[in-house]
């Protein structure tokens, strides 16, 4: 008899380990007074439920619980009204857009007030202000002198004052093509490069123009005498 004692005893333990070792598997639905409102597109589940938590129970324990019944429904809100596909990547859960508005981080940008160019042009009708026929020809006729700078974000003359082309020359970094690679050689033996080359070339071709300049005016003194 005592040997049956023990055994089931020894039984009696195992069965109280294996019960410790497996929890209790929770039910998959849930049922609150008052029904749970969704956003699925944010996976959003609303409980609008008072908290309640008797003294007896922890804080933890009943925050636990109201947080796994709220995940459980927002699942099987999922799975029963979203459409599932298949496909080369695995299976698939389609969400609706979302419904709830998100407050923003930053304002809304308030609009870039005119510059003083801008309000004498609509105040004299200069540019796409002006209203008379053949201003829109000519408009698109100036903007082909145009050019998009990246850099600045606007657009700016290819030529001349604040030009592209001078933009280009005071980068300070030049690409060199393969035709120029001779003359970076020669520069870098006479201590320059394409980039000082290129502003003494413009500095010499405008002597030169000045040079020319002059020449025409002492030939019209000439021709005037």
């Amino acid at each position: 008899m005592a040997a049956v004692e023990v055994q089931n005893a020894a039984l009696d333990a195992d069965t109280v380990s294996q019960s410790k070792s497996k929890p209790e598997r929770l039910p998959i639905t849930v049922s609150k007074p008052t029904p749970y409102t969704f956003d699925l597109g944010y996976l959003l589940v609303n409980d609008p439920n008072p908290l309640t938590s008797s003294p007896s129970e922890p804080l933890n324990a009943s925050l636990k619980a109201i947080a796994r019944d709220g995940a459980q429904c927002l699942l099987n809100q999922l799975l029963t009204t979203c459409p599932i596909s298949s496909t080369q990547q695995g299976v698939l859960l389609s969400l609706p857009p979302p419904s709830t508005p998100l407050p923003r981080h930053k304002p809304l940008p308030t609009p870039k007030p005119p510059t003083k160019w801008e309000l004498f042009a609509r105040k004299k009708g200069i540019g796409k202000y002006n209203t008379k026929p053949g201003a829109a020809l000519a408009d698109k006729e100036r903007r082909k002198k145009l050019v998009y700078d990246e850099e600045k974000g606007e657009w700016v003359p290819r030529w001349g004052y604040k030009g592209k082309n001078k933009s280009d020359q005071d980068e300070w970094l030049v690409e060199v093509n393969e035709k120029d690679w001779k003359k970076e050689e020669d520069a870098a033996v006479n201590g320059s490069s394409i980039r000082g080359m290129s502003r003494a070339e413009r500095k010499e071709r405008i002597k030169r123009n000045e040079r020319k300049m002059r020449a025409n005016e002492r030939r019209v003194r000439k021709m005037g005498a």
